[in-house]
């Protein structure tokens, strides 16, 4: 069975997909503990996953980038955009290293039983990406609102948007891991 053929929040083993957490806490229910080899095969299945929304959201960004500066618009941009727009290429450019990288490290690396260290390099080099995502992302809407709206509220703007990346991307996950690890510590009491 595939991914898509599994009810929606199963993974291809029919665990929940986000019930288990990576560090080995306690799980809900009378369910069996998952054996090791099954935990780091769900983990890189994940990552797999996850790589390829985000690869692909960063591929199309970091095409857009290059093209702007081939057009006639951009030998009139003032020097502090100039430099806005080579800070994003630059992010995108990381960016895009970082989340194609698990593919790279799994390829290399494949048939050596060190699925553990690629799953664990993968995962660190995913939050990576998407930090430089957030950042291409957020200069990219930085070069463009200023030629947009008057004054300093491109910067409030840009701001706002990347405080929501913020709380959306790494204050809430962080937050729901904290709940379950205190839940799985009072089950476990």
């Amino acid at each position: 069975m595939t991914m898509t053929e599994q009810p929606a929040g199963r993974t291809e083993n029919g665990h929940a997909c986000c019930g288990h957490h990576d560090d080995g806490a306690a799980r809900h229910g009378a369910e069996p503990p998952e054996p090791a080899r099954e935990r780091v095969n769900r983990r890189w299945n994940e990552i797999l996953q996850e790589t390829r929304v985000t690869q692909t959201g960063v591929q199309i960004l970091f095409g857009f980038l290059l093209s702007v500066a081939f057009t006639p618009l951009f030998r009139e941009l003032e020097t502090p955009d100039k430099v806005i727009y080579v800070m994003t290429v630059v992010f995108g450019a990381a960016a895009t290293g970082s989340l194609i990288a698990p593919v790279s490290i799994h390829r290399f690396l494949s048939g050596q039983r060190m699925k553990d260290e690629v799953v664990e390099a993968a995962g660190r080099l995913m939050v990576c990406g998407m930090v430089l995502l957030a950042l291409t992302i957020g200069c990219t809407l930085l070069l463009i609102l200023r030629f947009v709206v008057p004054g300093v509220l491109a910067e409030v703007l840009v701001g706002a948007v990347m405080l929501w990346f913020g709380l959306c991307w790494y204050v809430l996950p962080l937050r729901l891991r904290r709940k379950a690890a205190r839940r799985a510590e009072r089950e476990q009491a």
